[in-house]
C-alpha cells in the first residue's frame, strides 16, 4: 500500500541541490531515535572493517561495480536526495540485494520491482544512524548488488533483502549467495507477512541452503545485544506502514525472528518474518509512525550491521 507523504516539498532531481538533512528530527531525538535510549558499545563498532577486508581479499580478482541508483516501485515516497559525499568510499556499505521476484512484471535488473521496497530512503536513514552512533566509516549511499555480476557480491559483506517474500532466486543465484554467506557475508531478510509469502521466501532460501535448518532465535542471541541491548526483540512486531498509520494487521500472525547459522554457529541470515523493519527506517520522520518502534528498528539495524561486520 502506497501512502502519500504529508506536506512533502516539491521533488528535485536527485543530483541537484541535495537537502542538507535527510529527514527532520523528532523533538528530543536524533535521526528519529530518542537520545536517552542510546547506549552503544563503541569498542565493538571499531572492528567493523575487518570482515569486509577478509571477504574481498579471498575473492578472485574481479572488477568492483560502482554506485548506481534505480527507481523504487513505491515511487516518490521511497526517494531520497543523493548526499553530496556519495562518491566517498567507506569501510561499511549497506548492500541492497537485487533479485527476480514473483509479484512484479518487468525487468528486475532495471529496478521498480520487489527488491526496491523501502529503497533508497530506508537504507540512507540506517546509514545516518550508523554514522551517528558507531565509529565505523559508513558510505553515505547503499550499493545495489546483483548476484549475476560475477564476484561483485563479495565486496559487499552486508546484504539487505526487502520484500523477501517475493524473491525467486535461480539455482545459479542461490549458489552464488550461498558462497557469499559461507565466506563470511550476512543477509537480512525483511518486509513480508503471511503464510503464502513465507512459503515463497522459504522455497528460495532452501535453494541457498538445502542442508541447513531455519531456526527460531531467542532473545539472548548476540545479534540483539552486540551494540544495543534489545532484551525482548523476538516478541516485537515492527509494522507495515499501513498498520502503523491506520491500525489493523497485514494478514500475518505473530512475529517470527528466525535465522540460518553456519556450522560454527555464526548467524548468516536474519529473518524478520511478519515484520517490516525497513518501513520504520523509511518513515522515521513521520509522526504517525510510533516513535518507540522507529527507535527500536534503527537500533536493530545498527546491531545487524555491527554483528555482520564483526562475526
Amino acid at each position: 500500500m502506497l501512502l502519500a507523504r504529508p506536506e512533502r516539498p516539491e521533488l528535485r532531481p536527485a543530483r541537484v541541490e541535495p537537502r542538507a538533512q535527510l529527514w527532520p528530527e523528532r523533538p528530543g531525538c536524533v535521526y528519529g531515535v530518542p537520545v536517552t535510549t542510546l547506549q552503544s558499545r563503541s569498542s565493538t563498532a571499531v572492528r567493523a572493517v575487518l570482515l569486509g577486508t577478509v571477504i574481498a581479499a579471498t575473492a578472485p580478482v574481479a572488477a568492483q561495480r560502482g554506485f548506481r541508483e534505480y527507481p523504487s516501485f513505491e515511487g516518490e515516497v521511497a526517494e531520497a536526495p543523493l548526499p553530496p559525499d556519495y562518491q566517498v568510499p567507506g569501510e561499511l556499505v549497506i548492500g541492497r540485494l537485487m533479485y527476480p521476484d514473483s509479484r512484479f512484471g518487468g525487468d528486475w535488473r532495471r529496478g521498480g520491482t520487489g527488491w526496491t521496497d523501502d529503497y533508497p530512503r530506508g537504507d540512507r536513514r540506517l546509514v545516518q544512524m550508523l554514522r551517528r552512533f558507531t565509529r565505523t566509516s559508513v558510505r553515505s549511499v547503499e550499493q545495489p548488488v546483483n548476484l549475476e555480476d560475477g564476484d561483485d557480491a563479495h565486496y559487499w559483506p552486508l546484504l539487505v533483502a526487502g520484500l523477501a517474500g517475493s524473491w525467486q532466486l535461480s539455482d545459479e543465484q542461490a549458489a552464488r549467495l550461498r558462497e557469499h554467506l559461507l565466506r563470511g557475508g550476512f543477509l537480512f531478510c525483511d518486509s513480508f507477512f503471511g503464510e503464502h509469502n513465507y512459503m515463497v521466501f522459504e522455497e528460495s532460501l532452501k535453494r541457498v541452503f538445502p542442508d541447513r535448518p531455519i531456526i527460531d532465535l531467542t532473545d539472548d542471541h548476540p545479534i540483539f545485544h552486540v551494540v544495543f541491548d534489545l532484551p525482548e526483540m523476538t516478541k516485537v512486531v515492527i509494522p507495515h506502514v499501513s498498520s502503523a498509520f491506520y491500525g489493523g494487521r497485514m494478514g500475518g500472525g505473530p512475529p517470527r525472528w528466525r535465522g540460518v547459522e553456519s556450522e560454527d554457529g555464526r548467524l548468516m541470515v536474519l529473518i524478520a518474518y511478519n515484520n517490516d523493519v525497513q518501513d520504520a527506517w523509511q518513515w522515521a520522520d513521520d509522526p504517525r509512525y510510533p516513535g518507540e518502534l522507529v527507535s527500536l528498528a534503527l537500533r536493530l539495524g545498527v546491531n545487524v550491521a555491527m554483528y555482520a561486520m564483526t562475526h
